[in-house]
């Protein structure tokens, strides 16, 4: 198995949803699992645009990482190359329902290897960071 997916549904439309990413202070206040924060040192979100930033995790170390927005279709899909290791493309969708936003989570690694070795962390992280998102939602405007 390369690809690790999940879905989500949020009690708020795609376009609320689509906002707490595009918007670079309030995305860095969820992205990444508990006990995570981050510091965005470039965010060009439009599709070829960069990303560089660095996660601060809950041990005390530093996590760079960047990447490259492949495509966005705004509230629809976001598509994200992570360009250092590890490599994989992930894929976000948003589909309006009746009551908010199906919001689907597709992380598709290089290869097979590097899926197996970073599972453990991939499967529970990817479940708190869509919970992270949510809670980012649902809060009033700061």
């Amino acid at each position: 198995m390369t690809t690790f997916a999940t879905s989500r549904s949020f009690t708020a439309p795609p376009e609320q949803v689509f906002a707490a990413f595009a918007a670079p202070a309030r995305l860095a206040r969820w992205w990444g699992p508990d006990g995570f924060r981050n510091t965005f040192d470039v965010f060009e979100f439009k599709p070829g645009g960069h990303w560089r930033f660095t996660m601060h995790g809950p041990d005390g170390k530093y996590y760079p990482n960047e990447a490259v927005f492949v495509a966005i279709e705004p509230a629809r899909s976001i598509v994200i190359k992570h360009t250092c290791q590890p490599l994989f493309r992930l894929s976000i969708g948003f589909e309006r329902t009746p009551t908010g936003t199906l919001v689907t989570w597709k992380q598709e690694f290089a290869s097979a290897e590097v899926a197996a070795a970073v599972a453990h962390i991939v499967a529970p992280a990817n479940e708190q960071n869509l919970s992270r998102w949510q809670a980012e939602v649902a809060a009033p405007s700061r």
